[in-house]
């Protein structure tokens, strides 16, 4: 078709279009888009601003084509004139069919696909190739804020079929520019060698310094410049000057040598302190928790904490936005500074309604009845903190945060939202574990600490291992009523053999049923309590003379069998006297006792699981009801510490101990053996088997029968001496301690952090019998005298050991790895260098 006229007209962005003599006007009857792909003419036609019908000149015109290019579909636009038909033709920018990243090593492909998204620039989307070179500008310019001055960044653009193209970012890094000599010139006051101490960036770092950082880095500067203003305004240079700053390199830019020209200025004092402002009555209580007093150091971060110190007063009352401003009143004559802290409290501000998020299985009603914060009061910050604290210390949740929201329109009121994060509360299991305290077991039960989300604890199970069988039921419900008093009950059944837990030998078979509850004090503190009846049934292995006569007559080319079964029956001394008191046969027991149990419990911890911060008391007192068979009585005070080392609590000391001790009343003041404390392991003194630590058993001796003997003959006699053991027997007292430091676990991203926990630690403890009378036992010829040359009565038997544990909380349950090395033992401890454990944490 001819073309009988044609208008060009180019616009800003680059587009173009022919143009013929013409009229400076027409009305357009017709319009043709020619050039399209991918853009539908629909869409073309929608970003054209021209209708069939209007009258167009060079301005509307080119107001079109501008239009046409904004819409971002197109890199070149012309217009022309058919008589009265418009004429446009457009070539579509091509599509991103693929984006690919070469030779990046300091920033990560996650980094530049965001950067690029950022920028519009995403597959599947058209090319704007107007941006590729701020992009790449962009990206070297980073590269020149870490020091890598020799960086390059190209974008390479290839075409494919289709209007389609490849996009690729080329990177060469280089080398880090190091910096080889930092100067500071002005000082007079501290030494260079100590300003530079302050710095992160370094000219020289020892191969021990980990913080410190050769590569030069602007950012790094900029913070290192502050660092050093810091330092001088704490210690009362208030003049202080960063007069100029010189960075030059060397001409392969690889070298640079930092220049910082400062002015120290004097020394000034704080010369006093006006409060002024709206002091909301309190101002009395708000002068005396300024820490900075007339006649100190001017300090700039004591200024600050002062400030922060205020405003979190203020908060306590419902002023969550005060101003706290402080202005000093510089005298440069005497050297000295008034501070005039200017309070403006704001409105007061209440709380609207609080919001929880994150909680999928825990109901609302749990967490709300944790608050002490309430909805219509005036917003505490520190009931919001209390409110936080007491969340993460259920032990549901991983991690809870709150973020207080102002309410549109209205300056004083706000609404609370608490976002928690829920991690397993319980387990369902069933199945084969192994310990190296418990060996092979098998257990199946379902424990629940958030009971299908009510906040009550349910617990059944059944399990085995090598030395006991256990079936336990459970229950508590820590809101019984709306105070806060709980009501929980247990019944179980037990069957303990002794010997094969590194015990002295006996059998253990205990059916009970316990029925507890307890009530909060205060905020921190609690007191609990609990009735029990428990029906104990005790026997021991025994071979008596009878036995032993039979056994010769069964054997009589084999006495020694018979001599060895009565040397595995005897029971040791500690024992000896409590079963001739009670047994009847010598062999057999059976008690039912009643107890009462009363606890005090003081928690300051900031988590249920894996606390970082806080403290946690104990005390706890057991005690059989007058009457009974057995009468004692049993007290126990826990002590823990955690004192987080750094902001993010990464690195923690910990500082835990026990002390323990029982004994009898009344007609005897004998505490029952099944009642002794023993020590080793997981929960007591790591890198010594489970209850191996403390008194040991001690058997008397016996003079073997002849062969040939007859009747009475041949009961063997009592020789009057004794002989040690390495078994434990236990002690009626205890005392553990611990201390740990927390540190990062290697190889394990922030994201499982919360869920492990590595120690390095060192643990101590001994147990003891305060009724042990060592000089009762003589040794015998030929046997182990050093057991008997230790006083079991003495507390200085302290056992210690170091290593390093991880502990878990994986989906199976918790699990606890130790790595242990005793440093101080006797003769008869059981060490191990390795343990694990399913099931527990500590």
């Amino acid at each position: 078709m001819a073309v009988n006229k044609a208008l060009v007209l180019s616009c800003l962005l680059g587009a173009s279009f022919l143009a013929q003599a013409a009229p400076a006007s027409f009305v357009v009857q017709d319009i043709q888009v020619d050039g399209l792909q991918r853009v539908t003419l629909g869409a073309a036609l929608l970003n054209l601003p021209i209708r069939v019908g209007d009258t167009v000149d060079t301005v509307s015109l080119a107001s079109a084509i501008k239009k046409l290019y904004s819409s971002g579909n197109f890199e070149d636009v012309k217009v022309y004139r058919d008589g009265q038909i418009l004429q446009v033709m457009v070539k579509e920018r091509p599509t991103i069919s693929s984006i690919e990243f070469a030779g990046n090593k300091d920033i990560k492909e996650e980094q530049l696909t965001q950067s690029l998204d950022s920028s519009g620039i995403r597959v599947g989307d058209p090319l704007d190739r107007t941006v590729l070179s701020s992009l790449e500008k962009g990206l070297e310019d980073f590269y020149y804020g870490v020091g890598k001055y020799s960086a390059k960044v190209k974008a390479i653009v290839t075409p494919l079929p289709r209007n389609r193209v490849d996009l690729k970012f080329t990177f060469v890094e280089g080398q880090a520019a190091k910096i080889q000599q930092i100067n500071i010139v002005g000082n007079s006051v501290f030494p260079e060698e100590k300003l530079i101490a302050q710095l992160s960036l370094r000219d020289e770092v020892p191969w021990w310094n980990f913080t410190a950082d050769q590569r030069y880095q602007k950012q790094k500067l900029a913070g290192d410049i502050e660092t050093l203003r810091s330092y001088y305004m704490d210690r009362g240079y208030i003049r202080f000057q960063q007069e100029s700053t010189q960075v030059s390199m060397t001409p392969d830019k690889k070298g640079v040598y930092v220049t910082l020209n400062i002015k120290e200025g004097e020394r000034y004092k704080v010369s006093g302190i006006q409060v002024k402002g709206d002091l909301i009555d309190r101002g009395s209580e708000m002068r005396e928790l300024i820490p900075i007093k007339a006649g100190t150091t001017y300090s700039a971060s004591q200024v600050t904490h002062t400030e922060e110190v205020l405003s979190k007063f203020l908060g306590r009352y419902g002023y969550a936005y005060p101003k706290v401003v402080t202005f000093p009143q510089i005298n440069d004559e005497s050297k000295e500074v008034e501070l005039i802290v200017n309070i403006e409290p704001g409105p007061r501000v209440y709380v609207r309604n609080i919001n929880f998020s994150g909680n999928v299985t825990t109901e609302d009603e749990v967490l709300r009845r944790e608050m002490r914060q309430m909805e219509g009061t005036w917003l505490s910050s520190d009931n919001v903190a209390q409110s936080k604290d007491r969340l993460n210390r259920l032990g549901y949740f991983e991690s809870a945060e709150v973020e207080t929201k102002r309410v549109p329109g209205s300056d004083d009121l706000v609404d609370l939202d608490f976002k928690v994060k829920e991690q397993p509360a319980g387990s369902i299991n069933a199945g084969i574990g192994y310990g190296t305290e418990s060996g092979l077991s098998l257990q199946a039960g379902i424990s629940q600490d958030n009971f299908m989300g009510t906040g009550k604890k349910v617990a059944i199970s059944a399990s085995t291992n090598d030395y006991s069988k256990n079936i336990d039921l459970s229950y508590n419900d820590p809101y019984f009523t709306v105070d806060g008093i709980s009501l929980g009950g247990r019944v179980y059944y037990n069957q303990f053999r002794a010997d094969d837990a590194d015990i002295v030998s006996y059998e253990n078979e205990t059916v009970g049923f316990r029925l507890s509850s307890g009530f909060p004090v205060n905020e921190y503190n609690r007191l609990d309590f609990s009735t029990g009846i428990e029906s104990t049934k005790l026997s021991r292995p025994t071979f008596n003379a009878n036995s032993y006569q039979q056994c010769l007559k069964d054997n009589e080319t084999n006495s020694s069998f018979c001599w060895d079964q009565w040397n595995d029956s005897r029971q040791s001394a500690q024992l000896d006297e409590f079963w001739n008191l009670y047994s009847q046969d010598g062999a057999n027991l059976d008690f039912v006792t009643v107890d009462l149990t009363a606890s005090w419990t003081r928690s300051t911890l900031n988590k249920g699981m894996f606390p970082t911060a806080g403290d946690r008391q104990r005390l706890n007192a057991k005690v059989t009801i007058p009457g009974m068979e057995l009468q004692y009585y049993k007290l126990s005070a826990e002590d823990a510490h955690y004192y987080p080392l750094d902001a993010d609590h990464n690195w923690v000391m910990i500082g835990k101990g026990r002390v323990s001790y029982g004994t009898g009343y009344g007609d005897n003041t004998m505490l029952p053996f099944f009642e002794n404390y023993y020590a080793g392991g997981f929960d007591t003194v790591r890198g010594f088997k489970s209850n191996t630590i403390g008194p040991k058993a001690i058997y008397a001796t016996y003079n073997k029968p002849p062969q040939d003997c007859v009747g009475d003959a041949c009961i063997p006699s009592k020789t009057g001496y004794y002989e040690g053991s390495d078994t434990s027997v236990g002690g009626n007292a205890l005392a553990v301690a611990s201390f740990e430091l927390v540190f990062p676990t290697p190889f394990v991203s922030e994201t499982y952090r919360p869920q492990i926990r590595t120690t390095a630690f060192i643990d101590a403890g001994s147990v003891w019998s305060t009724e042990f009378a060592n000089g009762n036992y003589a040794c015998a010829s030929g046997s182990n005298c050093n057991y008997l040359s230790q006083d079991y009565s003495d507390p200085a038997n302290v056992r210690v050991s170091a290593g390093v544990s991880l502990q878990w909380l994986s989906p199976m349950g918790p699990l606890v790895f130790a790595l242990a090395k005793p440093i101080k033992e006797y003769e008869g401890d059981r060490t191990e260098f390795f343990s694990f454990n399913i099931g527990r944490t500590f």
